[in-house]
């Protein structure tokens, strides 16, 4: 039987990404350079359970040669985590959870570090 999706709206959604990218330490944010922060409706549907992904290049792996490229992108799949929810206190933080082990892959930690550190 298929989980019935936690029921709230797109705005509040935002929020919880919102709050999510606010528990983030400034000293990270620092570091952040050429990231932006999306909110998909779906995941891919090769992947539809996928929770969120990181594209793009992280610090660990640049180097003289990046620049004038186009942003990262931490993509966050809304449908796919108010499914995988039980209720809105899990929804909270199992976007908590995945907003930051993306952002974790833009710093350059594997699925392993951040499982370690219980982000995963």
């Amino acid at each position: 039987m298929a989980r019935m999706a936690v029921d709230i709206s797109d705005d509040e959604f935002e929020d919880l990404v919102a709050e999510a990218l606010d528990s983030i330490p400034p000293s990270f944010w620092e570091r952040v350079d050429n990231l932006v922060v999306l909110i998909e409706p779906e995941a891919p549907e090769s992947d539809p359970d996928l929770l969120g992904l990181y594209d793009g290049i992280s610090l660990s792996e640049r180097d003289t040669s990046y620049g004038m490229v186009l942003p990262d992108r931490v993509l966050v799949f809304r449908e796919s985590l108010k499914r995988f929810s039980q209720n809105r206190a899990d929804l909270a933080e199992q976007v908590a959870i995945t907003v930051v082990h993306e952002i974790g892959h833009f710093f350059g930690f594997e699925d392993d570090d951040l499982d370690e550190l219980g982000w995963g």
